[in-house]
């Protein structure tokens, strides 16, 4: 039996009965709250291991649901939500949310998120030595294997590596790269990043203009796989 828990925030009974089969059927547990009072009350007494959380919520906005839990919750949130507005996704990203699926979603998907976003939860930042399907690195050497074979990485692309399998299946904005990369004032240096990425795609991908690994989120920014 899975032992984690999901708390449901979403107002829609559909929603909500559709995701408690969904994660029932695949041995989570789940609560369900039908508005932010109930969802910031029951993660409160109890917190779950990880929010999946509607931002079209009737007593409050989502995303300042979102900034109230950041302030003490520190474990996944997912957000689910029939906007599909960049700026809306990119405010949810950088307000600390893990993740962000649009309505209607695939269930699949939905589920893959979620086991990602737990591992990443579960594996913290502890490590010394990240494992990522084709990637060794380790964090106290800060090397990068790939197939077993040393890649030999500048600094800033080694920085730039080890951020994003720390967050292997997490979208990282633009903003929140550049911010943990080069410094809060490079935040708007956009070239600065996709020159970078480029470099490392060239040296670890099979195919740099197909990549399978630095995936490009259209408008948001990039996600590890």
């Amino acid at each position: 039996m899975n032992k984690a828990e999901i708390l449901v925030i979403d107002d829609e009974p559909q929603i909500r009965k559709l995701l408690q089969i969904s994660l029932e059927s695949n041995d989570y547990r789940v609560v369900q709250a039908v508005n932010a009072r109930e969802g910031l009350s029951f993660a409160a007494l109890h917190p779950p291991d990880l929010i999946l959380l509607d931002l079209g919520l009737p007593d409050k906005s989502g995303h300042d649901v979102l900034k109230e839990f950041r302030e003490w919750y520190s474990r996944p949130i997912i957000i689910l939500s029939v906007v599909d507005d960049e700026q809306d996704i990119v405010a949810a990203l950088d307000h600390g949310a893990s993740d962000y699926l649009t309505k209607p979603f695939r269930t699949g998907e939905l589920l893959a998120r979620i086991r990602s976003a737990i591992r990443r939860s579960i594996n913290d930042n502890s490590e010394t030595n990240i494992v990522c399907r084709a990637f060794e690195i380790n964090l106290i050497a800060r090397t990068v294997k790939m197939h077993g074979q040393f890649i030999k990485l500048t600094g800033t692309e080694y920085n730039l590596i080890a951020l994003f399998a720390r967050n292997e299946g997490k979208v990282l904005t633009h903003q929140y790269i550049l911010r943990e990369i080069w410094g809060i004032g490079y935040q708007t240096e956009t070239q600065y990043l996709r020159v970078f990425v480029g470099q490392l795609r060239k040296k670890l991908e099979e195919n740099p203009n197909n990549p399978q690994y630095i995936i490009t989120e259209s408008g948001v920014g990039y996600r590890f796989q």
